[in-house]
């Protein structure tokens, strides 16, 4: 049988069952005991080795009864400017002989912008209470284990949401047409004139894709959105999930119109409860309205939106690791071609974008591209969220006209912290190329920054002033990819491996700074080799602040 026929005779929720009944299971119990594996095996008629193997290859997951309460506080590398690592041994100490406390340092929980970022039981809490341990002895004996409802309503709007009106969402889909041919017609039409790119990272044009899918033959296909955003630095879909939910389901929706899809799924990270309860009341009030379900927004065509939580793993933001998890697969790359757009879910065509995008493609559909490109600065076109943090005074999400440049965002976040002067910065991301205090005039844009030689990517945008140890913070970011390889390709596994080594090797005076040299044709070897992007881009910070900071190597 057809892989699309397959999918076909299965419901939706079967498509999503077995990681999901694992998370249910430990959600319930606090762990996965052996037993419970070896029932839900039977149950299932699953071999018990394929469940170890999703167990053990997914970090939300636990073996050993938990404590009372799990503090989590980040390591990486803007919470590691804020001491994070400092205060993380610091509660170990304290609570070293307790039984019903655990303290671990884990990676990047989305909060850069509260940095150090901690969370117990895996609900957010402020960087102050970790501080204060008076405060924090009081969360511990009371922890929240509950999601945390959205915060009140903000008072900043959005240039990007046409809908100052609540009651008004979705009425950019109703105004096109209740025939989907037209509102196919019309969202391709207006996508391509707008340029728009995909806001994951990878730059490449939303109305190609979305054209990809549409012409791919097949009786069943998917859309998904990838808010799995997991890397240091980068956390505006979280903002866009919580504040603009709407604009996202609406473009999930114009998207599976163009493309043919019938079901819509959220990948969404597990640190991300709060704006999960936001996402799933727009959802909800979105069926209430008819935009989803049998017959969506009076389309005559049926259209459903799952969330489904990641068990964990930054690796999970590629696009084919992604679709093995939602296939009850450990979460490893695949080899492409074939590419999603043809094979994708369940060997079926599948239109993934992440969360900005879908944002974005709604707004450029209901205002049109000349509103797009009006709205960018200069010569450029259109708007973009960034993320900011690190040595600024207002870390947070900004939504920016294309063009505008780093110096200018910078002061938008209101300058540099305790009038530091800028030493160097990252414009896109834990992946993207360390840049100069000289370079502080480049717009940010995909273009501009690749001239610049770096790069948007997400356009997670971090800061660091004069007195930051360059070579400290880049070895924490290659430490980040060695951490977070699924370790599917060799290269990559014990590359990342072998560099953090020699990084740190050379920071404690143990290695020669000589050694340094190994890395260029070790980074050549990983992009040349890996899979995927992680692979292809560990050795990035390190090799950029090399070039442009060689004062910085320890002497």
């Amino acid at each position: 049988m057809a892989a699309g026929e397959q999918a076909s005779v299965s419901t939706f929720e079967e498509l999503l069952e077995l990681l999901r009944e694992l998370i249910q299971i430990q959600r319930e119990r606090g762990y996965l005991h052996e037993d419970q594996l070896r029932a839900l095996s039977a149950a299932r008629g699953v071999p018990l080795y394929h469940l170890e193997g999703l167990v053990s290859f997914y970090p939300a997951f636990r073996r050993t009864p938990p404590p009372g309460a799990t503090v989590e506080i980040c390591r990486d590398v803007i919470c590691a400017m804020a001491g994070g690592s400092q205060r993380c041994q610091e509660l170990m100490a304290r609570w070293d002989d307790s039984d019903d406390v655990e303290i671990q340092e884990v990676s990047c929980l989305g909060r850069c912008d509260s940095a150090p970022a901690g969370a117990i039981n895996h609900v957010p809490v402020a960087p102050a209470n970790l501080v204060d341990a008076v405060q924090l002895a009081a969360d511990l004996e009371r922890p929240d284990t509950t999601p945390q409802q959205p915060l009140a309503p903000k008072s900043r709007r959005w240039k990007c949401d046409p809908y100052a009106d609540p009651t008004m969402h979705y009425t950019t889909l109703r105004a096109l047409s209740a025939d989907p041919a037209t509102i196919a017609a019309t969202c391709l039409e207006r996508l391509t004139d707008s340029g728009l790119c995909g806001m994951g990272g990878a730059g490449f044009s939303t109305a190609r894709k979305w054209s990809a899918v549409a012409d791919a033959a097949g009786p069943v296909k998917y859309l998904i959105c990838n808010a799995d955003e997991s890397e240091p630095g980068t956390f505006k879909d979280r903002v866009i999930l919580e504040e603009l939910p709407h604009l996202v389901i609406e473009g999930m929706l114009l998207g599976a119109l163009t493309v043919g899809a019938q079901h819509g799924i959220i990948y969404l990270r597990h640190e991300y409860q709060r704006e999960q309860f936001a996402l799933e009341q727009a959802i909800q009030t979105a069926r209430r309205q008819g935009i989803l379900g049998a017959n969506a927004a009076g389309t005559g065509r049926a259209f459903e939106i799952e969330v489904f939580v990641s068990p964990g793993g930054y690796i999970l933001g590629e696009e084919t690791a992604l679709l093995e998890a939602l296939e009850d697969k450990r979460g490893e790359p695949r080899n492409k071609p074939p590419y999603p757009s043809t094979s994708g879910l369940h060997g079926c065509p599948t239109l993934i974008n992440n969360v900005e995008t879908l944002a974005l493609a709604t707004a450029i559909v209901h205002h049109g591209s000349e509103w797009w490109r009006d709205a960018g600065k200069d010569d450029f076109w259109g708007l973009k969220f960034v993320s900011i943090s690190g040595d600024i005074q207002r870390p947070g999400v900004y939504e920016i006209p294309v063009g505008m440049t780093v110096a200018e965002l910078i002061d938008l976040a209101g300058g540099m912290c305790d009038g530091s002067a800028l030493k160097a910065f990252l414009p896109g991301g834990a992946s993207s190329n360390f840049l100069p205090a000289a370079a502080v005039q480049t717009p940010l844009d995909f273009t501009a920054m690749r001239d610049a030689g770096s790069m948007l990517g997400t356009g997670a945008v971090m800061v660091f002033g004069a007195e930051r140890d360059l070579f400290a913070l880049a070895t924490n970011l290659v430490r980040f990819f060695r951490n977070e390889s699924c370790g599917k390709c060799v290269p990559c596994r014990l590359g990342s491996r072998y560099a953090v080594d020699l990084l740190e090797g050379v920071s404690q005076g143990d290695v020669p700074t000589d050694a340094l040299s190994e890395l260029t044709p070790l980074a050549e070897t990983l992009q040349q080799t890996s899979i995927c992007g992680l692979g292809q881009v560990a050795l990035n910070p390190i090799e950029s602040m090399l070039r442009h900071f060689p004062e910085a190597i320890p002497r």
